[in-house]
């Protein structure tokens, strides 16, 4: 008997949102990074897209999202959200900000909503993959939806 597929918090939130979305299940056994992930699938790098967790320098954590290959800008987070800095946070305090495990993050369903803000790039797409929630698990939408969902704003945000 087939198993079933177990859906991802970030799914649900999309299918009781009535998002139009696509999922991408690849085999997957510990953490890969974006453009590891993009090669295996054959994927345009420019449209796979990692979530990236910040703490400001007015203590609250801000959440990024960039392409895969680019580099988080921290000014220009900063700037982004408001606040004077941003810092990453310590990978072993993820799973306690997000409830999501590394290379499984999304900013659709954190444990929290915290501020979001999409690469202003990702306007040049029409769909852009996004963490589905899990490790081996992708989602493919318009940015426009993912910031309906996530409440993100577009930025500037990569070197």
């Amino acid at each position: 008997m087939a198993k079933k597929e177990t859906k991802t918090n970030a799914i649900r939130i999309l299918e009781r949102m009535k998002v139009p979305y696509e999922q991408l299940l690849y085999a997957c056994d510990a953490f890969t990074d974006g453009s590891d992930m993009a090669d295996k699938q054959g994927l345009p790098h420019d449209q796979v897209f990692k979530t990236l967790v910040t703490f400001g320098a007015d203590r609250q954590y801000y959440v990024f999202v960039i392409p895969v290959d680019e580099e988080l800008d921290l000014k220009k987070c900063a700037r982004s959200v408001g606040v004077k800095s941003v810092q990453m946070i310590p990978m072993k305090d993820l799973t306690a900000v997000t409830g999501y495990i590394r290379g499984g993050c999304t900013a659709i369903g954190m444990k929290k909503p915290y501020p979001v803000r999409l690469e202003k790039s990702a306007l040049l797409q029409e769909k852009i993959y996004v963490s589905g929630g899990r490790v081996g698990c992708s989602i493919l939408l318009k940015p426009e939806d993912f910031c309906r969902v996530t409440g993100a704003e577009f930025a500037e945000l990569v070197l």
